[in-house]
């Protein structure tokens, strides 16, 4: 069995190729940097999801990693015959466009389901929720500035998930038949405010953090000021207003396909409080 792993040295993708690799699984993980990615010495790194697909059974479908080459692919794929796709999508697919800010950097969770689905191949979708290490990004820097986190909307709700726990389910959907035919929204195992996440993170560091709250317009020029397109901004804002009145959604489906819970936000924090402190 040979597998393709696109986005194979991101957040998910590279625990995804340490996953099929410890399963005895041949791996063919695509970077655009072969020589640099870093990947296990018996891992085949390949630099184009063409160059690799031929002779594989099934595809993890990154479709940030894929780009404009997503379709092709899936065409490829299914010439080729390869027996299955994974699709990484995400819990909100299928909401308004407006209120999907990773559509910005590249995502396309809906078409990379649909493509999936309509292959005519075996298929699974994984729609994880918000990534843990997504909150890196946008609060890391203040926290080790200081004991203020700003933000939009105090109240408002994630369910984050960990990487490694998709990675593990999509090791299981593309090793067994156990999940094929589904789409899986996968989240971790509490809803928590903006508020209660950093007071997570200050109890970790043992150290007083506070949220504060600001206005839209500037938040949408901190996210431009770390290199996001004003849409971005936008589509974050609509996308948490929606949970001001409702929390976000927890499922139960990592503990049911693992056997074991999801790993919570502050097991997360606590194995990486260095991001927050160096």
């Amino acid at each position: 069995m040979t597998i393709v792993v696109t986005g194979a040295t991101g957040n998910v993708g590279r625990p995804l190729v340490t996953q099929l690799v410890n399963a005895g699984v041949k791996v063919r993980a695509v970077s655009r940097h072969p020589e640099s990615a870093g990947l296990p010495a018996d891992v085949d790194v390949v630099d184009s999801a063409a160059a690799a697909i031929p002779g594989a059974s099934a595809v993890f479908l990154n479709s940030r990693a894929l780009g404009q080459e997503l379709n092709a692919v899936v065409d490829q794929a299914v010439r080729e015959g390869v027996t299955r796709l994974v699709a990484l999508s995400a819990i909100n697919a299928d909401d308004d466009f407006s209120r999907q800010p990773s559509r910005t950097r590249g995502d396309r969770n809906k078409e990379v389901e649909q493509f999936a689905v309509e292959s005519g191949l075996e298929w699974v979708s994984l729609r994880p929720s918000v990534f843990v290490t997504n909150f890196v990004g946008m609060w890391s820097a203040q926290i080790r500035a200081g004991d203020l986190v700003r933000g939009p909307y105090a109240a408002a709700s994630n369910a984050p998930i960990v990487e490694s726990d998709i990675a593990e389910v999509a090791a299981k959907a593309l090793l067994t038949d156990d999940l094929v035919g589904r789409k899986i929204p996968l989240t971790g195992p509490q809803a928590l405010t903006n508020a209660e996440m950093v007071d997570v993170i200050g109890a970790v560091l043992g150290r007083s953090l506070q949220y504060q709250e600001v206005p839209t317009e500037l938040v949408r020029q901190r996210f431009v000021g770390l290199g996001f397109p004003p849409e971005f901004g936008d589509a974050y804002i609509a996308m948490l207003a929606t949970t001001l009145d409702e929390p976000a959604v927890v499922t139960d489906e990592v503990p049911k396909i693992l056997g074991r819970p999801a790993q919570s936000f502050e097991r997360w924090v606590a194995e990486h409080r260095n991001i927050f402190t160096n």
